[in-house]
């Protein structure tokens, strides 16, 4: 991909300009393609104007650190910056780093490909051999998916397999939660592999009858809801913990709380073996069409053989913009491992070095820091600086403006605005006392702004106890406070700083 001019910003520009308005940190993150910008010489930066906002900051009546950055999107001229040198926890805007980092390494057109191979001839409709269910790290398929796969293994004749039914999840490295430290039961910290289902989640669904309840594991998607039995779930009489949670090996053992059950519901919990899930769902849909097979197995290596069916996941970049749009974190660690996997990676934490190392070398990272792809991890760091020399550098040539969505402006007393006077499109981020923002600002004029909003109250959200981390008291509040706040800067910056 060729360089927009517009986006060769020097180095050292940024640099002075974060100087003149107090940042002086070193820019971070990753251009799209390898080339380096083009240095400019003899531009100099705004000066301070952090003063304006103080008034903002005071009365979102925050605790801990607030910081941001402001810059002409076209120029990278800073106009205005507070505490922008300080690496604060990103939460999900690291999945704008994560896209640019998989756009960079598998291509916007990129797609991912589950097969089913046959290691054996097929005659008479039967497999001699065994059939294997081998995934390519795709992050979206579905139960649907895999329904429409036994559609096309039926309709090529084949109705029974003489050997195994095994699955393979070996394309990617597999990694039993994206953040440990978060609790067991919390369905947007699966597990990720090479074969994923559902987002790797299970839905656990429970309705009173009598003076018991009637509860189960299902894999729901738009067509097909086939019962799961590779997760079992049991009620126990307690008041809590709500959750508990054990890997049996072939079956994820739950229990869940009586005391939190209403008269009925559902919910989605995470799933750790997403091979044996992905096993488990196929085989009940094959069963379903007539095609016999064995319990799922675990392959420990790719099998050859012919493939005889497959399914191919959308391209990269409309996968990206749903997992911008829904902030789906499996997504993220999928598409930047399978990233990373291109540079000689094999482990999670591995690639998380490996995407900080790549954005050293391309874009002189000095603050970046990745736990993971997704943010979900309180322990990445990057700065509000180096977040805007990405939206300023890479963003705008890679068109991650089209990835994003348009920030909803609200009133002052929280209904949202129709048609505000002022255009923006940003990713959000949000953890236990942590909300971020970072994305692009159109300014009366047309004139461009990129900016990255940084709050965190980190001592705080290390002492949530693990048992209230799912809905910690005052964070709630202290996030619709920050978000306030982002909205207040967004449209000051507007009106100080249109064309």
């Amino acid at each position: 991909m060729t360089e927009d001019p517009a986006t060769r910003v020097s180095r050292r520009f940024v640099l002075s300009g974060l100087a003149a308005c107090g940042a002086g940190a070193a820019w971070a993150e990753a251009p799209l393609s390898s080339p380096r910008p083009v240095a400019r010489a003899g531009l100099a930066g705004a000066p301070a104007n952090a003063a304006v906002a103080a008034d903002l900051i005071a009365a979102a009546r925050l605790t801990g650190d607030v910081g941001y950055v402001v810059a002409d999107a076209a120029t990278g001229e800073v106009l205005e910056a507070r505490g922008g040198d300080r690496p604060m926890p990103p939460a999900s805007t690291a999945k704008v780093i994560t896209s640019l980092y998989a756009l960079a390494h598998l291509g916007a057109a990129h797609r991912f490909t589950t097969r089913l191979i046959a290691t054996g001839p097929v005659s008479g409709g039967r497999v001699e051999g065994d059939l294997v269910l081998a995934g390519g790290g795709d992050p979206e398929l579905s139960t649907d998916d895999l329904g429409d796969m036994v559609a096309a293994l039926a309709a090529a004749g084949v109705r029974e397999v003489s050997g195994r039914f095994l699955v393979w999840g070996g394309a990617l490295p597999y990694l039993e939660a994206i953040d440990v430290s978060q609790p067991d039961w919390l369905g947007y910290n699966p597990a990720v592999s090479g074969l994923n289902l559902n987002f790797n989640r299970v839905n656990f669904v429970w309705k009173r009858e009598g003076s018991g309840y009637n509860v189960g594991m299902d894999a729901r998607a738009a067509r097909f809801a086939p019962e799961v039995h590779s997760a079992t779930v049991k009620v126990a009489d307690r008041s809590g913990p709500i959750y508990t949670y054990q890997n049996g090996g072939s079956v994820e053992e739950w229990t869940v709380a009586r005391a939190a059950l209403g008269k009925e519901g559902s919910r989605w919990l995470p799933v750790r073996r997403p091979d044996l899930y992905a096993g488990d769902v196929f085989h009940t849909l094959a069963r379903a069409q007539g095609v016999a097979l064995a319990e799922p197995e675990v392959a420990t290596a790719m099998p050859t053989g012919t493939v005889v069916a497959q399914r191919e996941s959308r391209e990269l970049v409309t996968i990206l913009r749903d997992m911008m749009k829904y902030s789906t974190n499996m997504t993220a660690e999928a598409v930047g491992m399978a990233a990373s996997l291109r540079r000689g990676a094999s482990s999670h934490v591995a690639s998380g070095r490996e995407m900080a190392a790549w954005l050293g070398a391309e874009a002189g990272t000095t603050t970046a820091r990745f736990a993971d792809h997704s943010g979900l991890a309180g322990a990445s760091r990057i700065s509000a600086a180096d977040m805007v020399q990405v939206l300023v550098r890479l963003g705008r040539g890679a068109g991650i403006q089209g990835l994003m969505k348009p920030v909803k402006f609200k009133d002052s007393k929280g209904r949202r605005v129709a048609n505000p006077p002022v255009k923006a499109v940003a990713k959000t981020g949000t953890l236990n006392f942590v909300s971020t923002l970072a994305g692009y600002v159109t300014a009366p004029g047309e004139r461009e702004l990129a900016f990255a909003i940084f709050t965190g109250d980190i001592a705080r959200r290390d002492a949530v106890p693990e048992a209230q981390r799912e809905r910690p008291e005052g964070s709630r509040a202290w996030i619709g406070r920050s978000r306030r706040l982002q909205q207040d800067l967004i449209e000051r910056w507007a009106a100080v700083y249109s064309a």
